[in-house]
């Protein structure tokens, strides 16, 4: 242990969760989803936070491209830099869910070993792994940033899907496959997911029912 841990101690906070179940009328939760780059993943993410939203739910956002502008910003591509970036992201989101808020995280995150690791810091309730599935020549030809074409150029080294691996979801909570469903259907059927999974006796759900 490094020096410094022996002097750090954990202070516990006098709210609890159920603290914040209480005032928001909903239980904390991640929905993470996970997909290749140009698979939906952010569309969705954002387009799900705002039925959420619309529904009494206290939200928040957290976006690849978004954390790699601040938080994430010193870390590059490599693999190690990949995994401290999930793992970082994982701790944020804890930090949310603490604090009563459904998060919505939307990142390639490409190894399995990482997205458990993340899945490991919730109760089983409160984590959905959705997998934006979407077959290669799909993103590729979606390709909103011009990733792909830099990747195939060579001027993105470790391009996930191309030079570098993407490993599928072994039991992801719901697959949703954007090859086959648009934005409003995905989305309606993210929130079914979630209305049914967070339900508590009928009481109240994830997305409101106060």
């Amino acid at each position: 242990m490094a020096e410094n841990g022996l002097n750090i101690v954990w202070h516990s906070r006098s709210l609890t969760k159920a603290d914040y179940y209480d005032r928001n009328g909903h239980r904390p939760l991640v929905v993470w989803f996970t997909g290749l780059s140009g698979s939906g993943k952010s569309t969705l993410a954002h387009a799900a936070e705002e039925a959420l939203f619309k529904k009494g739910c206290y939200t928040y956002i957290l976006d690849g491209d978004n954390m790699r502008h601040g938080l994430n910003s010193d870390l590059g591509f490599s693999e190690a830099d990949r995994r401290e970036n999930i793992r970082r992201i994982g701790e944020v989101a804890k930090l949310f869910v603490d604090a009563g808020i459904v998060v919505l995280a939307a990142f390639i995150s490409p190894y399995q070993e990482d997205r458990d690791r993340v899945r490991a810091l919730f109760e089983p309730a409160e984590f959905i792994e959705i997998y934006v599935k979407c077959d290669l020549d799909t993103c590729e030809s979606r390709d909103p940033k011009g990733l792909y074409r830099k990747a195939r150029a060579g001027q993105l080294p470790q391009f996930t899907g191309i030079d570098s691996p993407y490993e599928e979801p072994q039991a992801p909570e719901l697959v949703i496959d954007t090859c086959r469903l648009g934005v409003e259907e995905s989305v309606a059927e993210i929130i079914r997911f979630i209305e049914r999974r967070s339900a508590d006796g009928g009481r109240r759900t994830a997305v409101g029912g106060r």
